[in-house]
This record gives structure tokens, C-alpha cells and sequence, in this order.
């Protein structure tokens, strides 16, 4: 669901950038507060993880189009609201900046529509209100479908609502959302199932790492791992989708490019401007690996390695914000002191 610029106009693009700003901007000050040393390496393994996902479209039968995991929901259930929407945040900028994935100036849209409701709503709404009395098996798969469904459904409603304020394409509001809606939703429950499955495996697995369950009822399970071991294996499980599983990914357009494709005949739109132009510039030279490929090479070998590449990246750039902010909060601590 990564909108491209040519829906977005410069205004819709700016009013996007700030809105997703403020919300990373509270989420850094909500961060500040915790004291979890577990979340900083568990960041960087879901960042993957979710990037990984990512790239396996899988196919919605019976209508020639696909879905991926968004991955607010899955990183919220385990990160928090506030550590899992900055981890989306990074994993959303890589994929644009280095895979010509979603638009520059659209990526203010793509971090409201794909982070700020899975990770905010999703969790601070569905996971903590089923969660609130302690998680089970049937707790963890109802949040993560009714969460992931959702959230998707706000998702592709906002799409739909900042391609039409925007007046850039000739795109039918209510013609787009009967496109949008009902594809969205059977990707949304596609997503629940796996959200489910991930979570499933880490309760049993280290149900402490879930947000929002209690001590207590975290107590009740000791869970079948160790930490260290639970890591590793969420880590191998990311090489081999990102390395491995994306060769079969889906070839048939995601639901925003159906969407697009049932009501001008073609998945891809422009738009004319100076100002996408130069987005349009910046992005090629940004995207060492245009398309999940290897520059002037279409090798499937281009697939797995800058799957792999990707995902050390994010896990990098996860690790780096989260040094830094806790540098920057050790530096206030010791000004404070004197």
C-alpha cells in the first residue's frame, strides 16, 4: 500500500510530513521515559523481520491481486505503540530511499497509513483492550485480526481520502473506495492470520516480550526459549524470507495497484511538476536497488541479496536511533546531576 507521488499533491504531501513528525516526536519522548534493555536488540530483529515480510506478496485468490504485511500491528504487540511506530518509521524510509518503494513526497502518507494506525490504534486500542485482563492463544489471534483489518481499512480509507484532497489524479472518490475497501480487507485478515502466528510463537516462546500483558500473567508461561535463542531464530527466519521466500513472491499488483489498474487500465500514474521531477531524481540516485533488484540487472540472485542487504540496513539504522537517543539520555541525566 506504499502510495506513489503522482497521488499526492505538494500540500497534502507537507500537511502528512507533520503529522507523522509530531507523532514520532512524542514517540521519542515516550521512549525516553522507558527502561527495557531487551527492546533495543528486538527492534532491530522485527525492523527485518517486518521489511523481510514485506517484500512476499502473497496472492488473493480469485481477484488478480496481492497483499503484504504492513507490520504496525505485529511490531506494536511486542515494541509498544511508540518504539514500534519509529521502527516502522525506519523501516519505511529504506525502503524508499534505497528501494524506489513508495514515493519521496509521499512518504509522509505511508508512515500515517501504514505505522500510525497499526502501531497506535492496533495496539493502544484492540491489543491493550483484549489484552487487558491477561493474553491466551484465542486473546492473541482475535487482536492480531481484528487489529490488523482494521487498521488496514484506515489505511486504505486514508489513501483514498489524501488522493482526492490531493486533485492530482482523475481517480473517483467513491469508485476508489469500492476498489480500495474490500481488497484492503481481505489483505487485512491474510495479515491477522501471520500477525497471529508471529505472536503466537513468541508467547510460547518468551511471552514476556509481548507489550501490555502483565508480569503476572507473563509469570504463568517461562516461555520454551531463552531470549537469546528466541532472537536467533526470529533472525534466521528473516535471511530465509528475505533471502529465499521473496523469489516467490506474488507477481500480481498489490491492492493499491489493482485499485488503481480497475479504474485507468494501468498501475502506475504521473504526474507533472517540478517538484516530482526532482523527488523522482533523488530517488535514483538514492535506490541502490530500484525494485528489491540489482541496478541493470533483472538476476532473481538481485531479489535475496538486497532483501538481505535491506533488511541489515534497517537493522542497523534501528540500533543506531536507539544508541542515540539513549546516549542523548544519558547526557541529560549527567547534565542534570551537576
Amino acid at each position: 500500500m506504499h502510495m506513489a507521488d503522482a497521488l499526492v499533491s505538494p500540500a497534502v504531501a507537507g500537511t502528512m510530513y507533520v503529522a507523522s513528525a509530531i507523532a514520532a516526536g512524542i514517540s521519542i519522548k515516550k521512549i525516553h521515559l522507558e527502561e527495557n534493555p531487551k527492546k533495543i536488540p528486538l527492534m532491530g530483529v522485527m525492523g527485518a523481520f517486518v521489511f523481510a515480510t514485506q517484500m512476499i506478496n502473497f496472492t488473493i485468490p480469485g481477484t488478480g491481486s496481492s497483499g503484504h504485511l504492513c507490520g504496525g500491528m505485529l511490531l506494536s504487540a511486542l515494541l509498544g505503540p511508540y518504539a514500534g511506530f519509529l521502527t516502522m518509521i525506519g523501516v519505511l524510509l529504506i525502503q524508499c530511499l534505497m528501494f524506489a518503494d513508495g514515493g519521496i513526497l509521499a512518504l509522509g502518507c505511508n508512515v500515517w497509513n501504514m505505522a500510525f494506525y497499526g502501531c497506535f490504534v492496533g495496539s493502544l486500542i484492540i491489543w491493550r483492550f483484549i489484552m487487558k485482563k491477561g493474553a491466551s492463544r484465542i486473546k492473541i489471534f482475535a487482536a492480531s485480526i481484528a487489529g490488523c483489518m482494521l487498521t488496514l481499512q484506515m489505511g486504505a480509507f486514508s489513501v483514498v481520502v489524501e488522493t482526492m484532497c490531493s486533485g492530482v489524479t482523475e481517480l473517483p472518490f467513491k469508485t476508489f473506495a469500492m476498489a480500495m475497501q474490500p481488497i484492503h480487507l481481505a489483505i487485512g485478515l491474510v495479515e491477522g492470520l501471520i500477525t497471529g502466528c508471529v505472536l503466537m510463537f513468541i508467547y510460547e516462546a518468551r511471552p514476556e516480550l509481548l507489550w501490555g500483558i502483565g508480569r503476572s500473567d507473563s509469570s504463568k508461561n517461562n516461555g520454551k526459549l531463552t531470549f537469546k535463542v528466541t532472537m536467533a531464530v526470529l533472525a534466521v527466519s528473516t535471511v530465509v524470507i528475505a533471502g529465499g521466500l521473496s523469489l516467490a513472491a506474488s507477481s500480481y499488483p498489490d491492492g493499491l495497484e489493482w485499485s488503481i489498474e480497475k479504474l485507468t487500465g494501468s498501475t502506475e500514474l504521473e504526474a507533472e511538476g517540478g517538484v516530482y521531477e526532482d523527488t523522482a531524481n533523488i530517488q535514483k540516485v538514492t535506490a541502490i536497488f530500484p525494485d528489491y533488484q540489482l541496478k541493470n540487472s533483472d538476476t532473481p540472485a538481485g531479489t535475496s541479496i538486497s532483501g538481505i542487504a535491506g533488511g541489515l540496513i534497517v537493522v542497523a539504522l534501528c540500533l543506531a536511533g536507539c544508541y542515540i537517543l539513549k546516549f542523548v539520555k544519558h547526557q541529560k541525566r549527567e547534565h542534570e546531576q551537576y
